[in-house]
């Protein structure tokens, strides 16, 4: 099997020759830049300034001819635009935080306050708005600034006027390059293509602040956002309502552009759990998410062969079966070390309806802190649980972070080829 075989053979829950790996095709499943940086250089692989292209989490672009030699499966056609609005088509060096050769988007705008050591960002490149990121001295990530009032009032919001800025119909200009992407990588190499559209990222908090606004409205700090789901229920549905109908028609030219070259698309980034609980009751997801999940996963497979790809994080155990009743297809980043999110009881009780993209790997204690033995017999384990009978593609547990050791990650990676047979 060629990479894009095996990750379909994965996604349909049929056993694929080895199983399929992921590192970088979208902004929950990458790698940081610093990190990719040492990755590199621990391979071997040529000097060259390491693109920044999800400029909000400071996520690393991997080329294919690196996503080649790391034996990586998966490629994604990147967003037009990062998370504050600069257009990723064009780039410019780029002076990081953590002291790398990089680029960066040629409008993405930002200036280092050297006073506090704090980095701002601007919405689109305009320097005359106010900063819609920063980013602490010594940090590796940027943090929105939450622009709204401290606390909103109810009688002057209006769901349409707020977020008509937030979900825009797709120009000509942004399909056609979704579409060049997409003939690029599909004619030229044999990576499986997914999308990262986030066309239901509903109520999703890393868009909520609205980086890439000049002027953002309404709503937008997730605590109010997370209140006014009780003091104004309305207003949620008018948000939903008029992102659905957007969302609906960017399916359509999105699928116009790329048709069957994707076999997957990311769909949504929204968190509905913690590390204890979720984050907001099984009775209002169903109440707020499910009926809009349920009617944009329906035309995706009504009208396209794509799987449908939805992440949370957290303990989520318990609204698996609305995902599935709604039509998921795929769940990311399976966090196991959350409450209730054991492995075995994932793939035994859901392995059958549900694909789990992620799982892999510990981000948070083993890969950071553990040992290159911890690591390697993580890797084991999560295979042999997750890979049985398909329905895996193996992803770390979101994105790998700045200061990971390299050899941890080296022996993630040395460990999953032996497995594969790539060693």
């Amino acid at each position: 099997m060629n990479s894009r075989e095996r990750v379909i053979a994965a996604l349909n829950h049929q056993k694929p020759d080895r199983v399929p790996f992921d590192l970088g095709s979208t902004g929950i499943t990458g790698i940081h830049a610093l990190a990719l940086y040492r990755l590199r250089k621990a391979r071997n692989l040529p000097e060259k300034p390491i693109k920044v292209h999800e400029i909000l989490q400071q996520l690393g672009f991997i080329e294919p001819d690196d996503a080649q030699a790391l034996h990586i499966d998966v490629f994604g056609i990147i967003s037009y635009r990062n998370a504050c609005g600069a257009k990723c088509t064009e780039w410019k060096p780029y002076e990081t935080n953590y002291g790398i050769p990089a680029l960066c988007p040629k409008d993405f705008e930002f200036m280092k306050d050297e006073k506090s050591g704090r980095t701002y960002a601007y919405p689109q490149g305009d320097r005359s708005c106010s900063p819609s990121l920063v980013m602490p001295s010594g940090g590796y990530f940027f943090d929105n600034i939450n622009r709204s009032p401290d606390t909103v009032d109810t009688e002057g919001l209006d769901p349409v006027r707020d977020y008509k800025d937030s979900f825009g119909v797709m120009g000509d200009d942004v399909a056609l390059f979704y579409e060049k992407q997409a003939d690029r990588l599909y004619q030229n190499t044999r990576f499986a293509l997914i999308g990262n559209m986030s066309v239901a990222g509903f109520g999703d908090v890393a868009q909520l602040p609205g980086a890439s606004l000049k002027n953002p409205r309404g709503i937008r700090s997730m605590e109010e956002w997370i209140m006014a789901h009780k003091i104004c229920p309305d207003y949620i549905h008018g948000v939903f309502q008029y992102q659905l109908e957007v969302g609906l028609k960017n399916l359509e030219i999105y699928h116009q552009a790329v048709g069957e070259k994707i076999c997957a698309i990311v769909m949504g980034g929204t968190d509905f759990g913690t590390q204890n609980s979720l984050m907001i009751s099984r009775e209002d997801f169903r109440t707020f998410y499910l009926p809009y999940w349920k009617i944009v996963n329906e035309w995706v497979h009504k009208n396209t062969k794509w799987k449908t790809f939805y992440h949370s994080c957290g303990a989520i155990a318990e609204l698996i079966p609305d995902f599935i009743e709604a039509g998921v297809d795929i769940i990311n980043p399976v966090q196991c070390s959350a409450a209730g999110m054991d492995p075995v009881m994932l793939k035994e009780k859901f392995g059958d309806k549900l694909v789990f993209w992620g799982g892999g790997m510990d981000t948070q204690k083993t890969l950071p802190f553990g040992t290159p033995e911890e690591v390697r017999q993580m890797v084991r384990d999560r295979v042999d649980i997750f890979g049985k009978d398909g329905g895996f593609v193996f992803n770390p547990v979101h994105n790998i972070q700045a200061n990971t050791p390299v050899e941890n990650i080296v022996a993630m990676l040395d460990e999953l080829d032996w497995i594969r047979g790539l060693a």
